[in-house]
């Protein structure tokens, strides 16, 4: 374990081993790190957070400070995050809320860059990256292989579904369907992500398929969609695109396209 001499770190954190913590970092009293971690240069850690193992830390990362919602009133709530992350300078991460789960997650293997921002009570699975500037309101849920460009902004409560993409500067009102791009203000849909699928070894006939479940779901006039959601699950397409309906089907239950917003406590 390397502790510089300018680092604060409180008795009772628990740091694990081989631990890089660099100059001017403060860690509290109620965060964990776990083995083979790098906190570099002035790097603040605090609430209750964990860490897994192998993290990496650029400058001037804020992990663990309190929810910014006006209903917080200094409940304990959480941070927790995987393994193998990297958060590049500037990244900001804040901890959940009772009217959540009271946890904001960040699972392994993602990739925040700079100055992007992860808000209270979010859920990012696996392999994510958040480009520059990409800002996560409260509540959001980022699921595995998906891909932010840079400065998109994404409403409270919104689900970015399985590797999609979303387009830079785009504004996210709604969930956003897995395996597929997204752009604009207003954003929609604009096709199936091939490039990331094919990079991530789906196999083409998969995204043939989605390609299929894409052009008879958005490219139609049909307004009322559910008899093409109930003909791409009958045809017995990929798991994929069944998860495509799926999504969609629960983005029906939510206010104004976000399924997670139903799940509000308050």
């Amino acid at each position: 374990m390397k502790i510089h001499p300018s680092a604060h770190v409180d008795s009772a954190a628990k740091i694990g081993d081989n631990v890089e913590i660099g100059p001017n970092v403060y860690v509290g009293p109620n965060v964990v790190i776990g083995d083979d971690c790098v906190v570099g240069h002035g790097c603040h850690i605090e609430g209750h957070t964990t860490l897994g193992t192998n993290n990496m830390l650029s400058a001037y990362v804020v992990l663990g400070t309190a929810p910014q919602d006006l209903k917080y009133h200094g409940e304990k709530t959480e941070l927790v995050i995987g393994n193998d992350n990297v958060f590049r300078e500037f990244v900001t991460v804040n901890t959940g809320t009772v009217t959540g789960p009271g946890v904001t997650r960040i699972g392994s293997r993602n990739y925040l860059m700079t100055c992007s921002h992860v808000g209270h009570d979010c859920e990012l699975e696996d392999d994510i990256i958040l480009v520059n500037g990409v800002l996560l309101g409260g509540h959001c849920r980022i699921e595995t292989g998906a891909k932010l460009m840079g400065g998109a902004a994404v409403n409270p409560f919104v689900t970015v579904g399985r590797m999609a993409y979303v387009g830079g500067l785009t504004r996210v009102i709604q969930d956003v369907p897995p395996f597929m791009i997204i752009e604009g203000n207003p954003s929609r849909v604009r096709g199936v992500n091939e490039i990331g699928l094919e990079r991530a070894g789906y196999d083409r006939k998969v995204i043939e398929e989605l390609i299929r479940a894409y052009k008879a779901i958005y490219r139609t006039r049909e307004l009322n969609r559910v008899p093409i959601y109930d003909m791409i699950e009958n045809n017995g397409d990929s798991p994929e695109a069944v998860y495509l309906v799926e999504f969609l089907r629960r983005s029906l239950k939510g206010i104004h396209g976000r399924y997670r917003q139903s799940l509000r406590k308050g």
